[in-house]
């Protein structure tokens, strides 16, 4: 692998390397999510959880879709965001269910 490739693993595992992000992925497992979802479900404010979510954005482990007026989100890659929590799991870090 060269250096580009590596850098786009870290700035993955980047992303994911915050709690509320963590959270999110793990919301977005379950299903498609709105901002406002989001925001109840993890009990952020808007513009922290649109930070967060566009962070996730920009490193294509989420996209989004335009529903009305609603911006909604949903995982990229769902196998592999199910492999690593799966993995995690696996080692006794956190059972995601």
């Amino acid at each position: 692998m060269n250096t580009v490739g590596y850098k786009k693993v870290a700035d993955f595992f980047n992303a994911l390397s915050h709690p509320i992000r963590v959270e999110m992925v793990a919301e977005l497992l379950k299903g498609k999510k709105c901002v406002s979802d989001m925001r109840e479900l993890l009990e952020v404010n808007q513009p922290n959880v649109s930070q967060h979510l566009s962070l996730l954005r920009f490193n294509d482990i989420v996209d989004w879709c335009q529903e009305g007026k609603r911006k909604c989100y949903f995982l990229k890659n769902t196998q592999l965001i199910k492999d690593i929590f799966k993995v995690l799991e696996k080692n006794k870090f956190y059972n995601f269910e």
